[in-house]
């Protein structure tokens, strides 16, 4: 598999994804998509997970607002209508939080009046020391404010606070340890991956002795810390809450292979490399390369990168995590669609309907985003939806 070929692909669409002709009519078919899973009853997550992964993500921030939650199991409805005060004085935090805090600025919509933003970096401390104090088990560390922030800028300091804790707690458990040996472990797939997909970058780089340092702000703060534009921020953000937790670890695999060239013409230099790699260029085609991190999880899943490397997975973490309603659970809701499967599979052999390779990736996607945390067992249950996953696409034509 050779990413270099079609990298241009994607590199001038609309940020949303889409291309000029019918832009307009497809955002609105999704946006009344989107909507209608809001509207089951149960919502239908599955669906919603769908369409955050799919091209062009949420939209916008409005509908993240709807949906985010969704995406992490937060009920709205039962977040306190007045958060607890926060104690900074006596907090061991506080002093380290504050200075990264300060240091965020260029976090911040330009423009921004200086009144405002001053607010909000009071609002950035407080959801940050808040959510430390409640889950002492947490150790801060710098980046957290960079994914803190995201989720203030859209979703306000009340909702934040709560999609933020639940995050803290599961997807970002890994990296809030006393040690960095479990955020190590996450950064050491980062290699196997791309050895899979395109030997010779692997080699070069292994001759460098570039190692995956390069990558960890990557990792910790979900791109926000390195990527200028928030909107590319948001996008990520929509995909990496719908899909497994490591799916930043193979994001970051597909931006090294998407530079190939840039690799193998940089000196075999362990710090001209690290230079190298470490910034992000600003015109990544940002659509392109969500597809084929999705592609190269479903193809590459961790579950077979670490039986072979032996390694632990971040999913060992999630051992409470249920990202769907006590009325709307995944095992339930696999059982349902697989039930309408039956029934699709009938009519669609009857029609002669021809299976979409691009509705199956996100469908399986969105069954490993619907099944990854629900236990020590996380992965088996994964592997075994995805031996049905499939035919998951005849539903969404």
């Amino acid at each position: 598999m050779n990413l270099r070929k079609s990298r241009s692909l994607g590199a001038s669409s609309p940020l949303n994804g889409f291309g000029k002709q019918d832009a307009e009519s497809r955002r609105k078919r999704k946006m009344a998509e989107i909507s209608q899973a809001l509207n089951s009853t149960p919502v239908d997550v599955a669906a919603l997970r769908r369409m955050a992964i799919s091209e062009g993500g949420l939209l916008n921030d409005e509908i993240r607002r709807q949906v985010w939650p969704r995406l992490l199991n937060v009920s709205v409805e039962y977040i306190p209508e007045q958060l607890e005060p926060v104690d900074r004085d006596n907090n061991k935090d506080f002093n380290q939080v504050l200075l990264d805090v300060q240091r965020s600025l260029r976090r911040f919509p330009p423009g921004m009046p200086d009144e405002q933003r001053e607010g909000l970096q009071e609002e950035l401390t407080d959801i940050i020391l808040r959510v430390l104090v409640k889950n002492p088990q947490l150790h801060y560390y710098q980046g957290y404010h960079d994914i803190v922030v995201t989720f203030l800028l859209v979703l306000g300091e009340r909702l934040a606070t709560a999609l933020v804790e639940k995050l803290s707690t599961h997807h970002l458990r890994d990296f809030m340890d006393p040690t960095m040996d479990n955020t190590k472990h996450i950064l050491n797939y980062l290699m196997p991956i791309i050895e899979r997909v395109n030997p010779e970058v692997y080699d070069f780089m292994q001759q460098a002795e570039v190692g995956t340092i390069f990558a960890l702000s990557w990792l910790i703060t979900w791109f926000g810390h390195v990527l200028s534009d928030f909107r590319h921020v948001v996008r990520l953000y929509d995909f990496f809450l719908a899909c497994h937790p490591l799916m930043p670890i193979y994001f970051a695999a597909v931006i090294v292979l998407h530079r190939e060239e840039e690799v193998l013409d940089c000196e075999c230099d362990m710090a001209m490399m690290h230079h190298l790699l470490s910034r992000i260029p600003e015109d990544l085609p940002y659509e392109t390369l969500i597809s084929r991190a999705g592609d190269l999880f479903v193809q590459f899943p961790p579950s077979e990168l670490a039986r072979e490397r032996n390694q632990l997975t971040a999913v060992s973490t999630f051992k409470d995590f249920e990202l769907a309603s006590t009325q709307q659970r995944p095992d339930t809701v696999l059982r349902q669609r697989r039930k309408e499967l039956q029934h699709a599979l009938e009519a669609q052999r009857g029609s002669g309907a021809v299976v979409q390779p691009t509705a199956r990736r996100f469908m399986r996607l969105a069954v490993m985003g619907l099944t990854v945390a629900l236990g020590a067992a996380a992965l088996a249950v994964v592997n075994s939806a995805l031996e049905w996953a499939p035919k998951l696409d005849l539903l969404f034509p």
